[in-house]
């Protein structure tokens, strides 16, 4: 197996750190994307570290890419101002105040 000395392995994590934020404006859109990207890099950087070898850095970018996507993923829903109380629909509006609204409004 070849071993990449350490400043070679920085150079690489760097490079592709670069790389995310050029293409950050691109999946701005998405943040399961973005999420991802930046924890399966992430990831794979640990992974490599803690073990030394490239199968820890394999399974650390899955890992990570697979949790920063579920993050990511949360992030991009929206909180409704609809919601159920009581068997009745209630709207939040912005000055905070709570009204009763249709039923159709929160289904």
């Amino acid at each position: 197996m070849i071993r990449l000395p350490a400043a070679a392995t920085l150079a690489a994590t760097l490079a592709t750190s670069l790389a995310i934020c050029a293409a950050q404006p691109a999946l701005a859109g998405n943040k399961a994307v973005t999420g991802a990207i930046i924890g399966g890099v992430a990831g794979a950087v640990v992974g490599g570290a803690v073990t030394g070898n490239a199968t820890g850095a394999v399974v650390g970018g899955a890992v990570g890419a697979g949790t920063g996507a579920a993050i990511g993923a949360s992030q991009n829903q929206k909180s409704s101002n609809y919601y159920w109380r009581g068997g009745t629909c209630y709207y939040r509006q912005p000055n905070g105040y709570v009204v009763p609204t249709k039923n159709s409004r929160c289904r």
